[in-house]
């Protein structure tokens, strides 16, 4: 029964997001779109939901944040994970509008393919080819094995991609910007 309980909070965690930033343990679920993995102990941590790439349930749990840092949180020490649900649907519909192959500069006048998945899965033609992705903002944030991150934004009304290299994050100074264009674009 308890790993019955545990594979319900893996598949519901993963369901609502690829999470965030642990902020200070008074805050609550609904401050800005976060989860708050409740301990036995009794102490909280609230994860903004808008920061992490993914989580990984293996032993411990692992958080995986866009800027490549890592947190381990002990398993076996959490009671409950508790989520606002509100965030987590109006991520999945903002989401939408960035689902599908984009043609994107690699900042030397050439180009490559970046296809967003639905399920976050990110993959590329150029360089380390897998990737993960979010919805941060309202910019597609696209964090890649090797290192390297991309956000796609709309600047006056049409789309750019912003490059960042290794070690930097998205709030630093991109390395390039070029134009981005989804080729599959449909309807909202």
């Amino acid at each position: 029964m308890r790993n019955i309980v545990k594979a319900i909070g893996i598949v519901t965690v993963l369901i609502f997001a690829a999470a965030g930033v642990v902020r200070k343990a008074g805050a609550t679920p609904a401050d800005n779109g976060s989860i708050m993995l409740v301990f036995k102990d009794g102490h909280r941590k609230s994860i903004d939901m808008s920061e992490v790439a993914r989580i990984d349930f293996k032993t411990p749990v692992t958080i995986v944040f866009k800027d490549g840092h890592q947190q381990s949180v002990p398993a076996v020490d959490l009671s409950r994970i508790e989520f606002d649900s509100l965030s987590a649907g109006a991520s999945a519909a903002s989401r939408a509008r960035f689902v599908g192959k984009w043609e994107l500069g690699e900042g030397n006048g050439d180009n490559f393919y970046a296809t967003l998945d639905a399920d976050g899965e990110a993959h590329k033609s150029t360089g380390s080819s897998h990737g993960t992705w979010t919805v941060v903002g309202g910019e597609a944030r696209i964090s890649w094995d090797d290192g390297w991150h991309d956000a796609i934004r709309k600047v006056d009304g049409k789309y750019e991609k912003f490059a960042h290299e290794p070690g930097k994050s998205f709030d630093d100074t991109p390395q390039n910007v070029t134009a981005a264009r989804n080729t599959q674009a449909k309807p909202i």
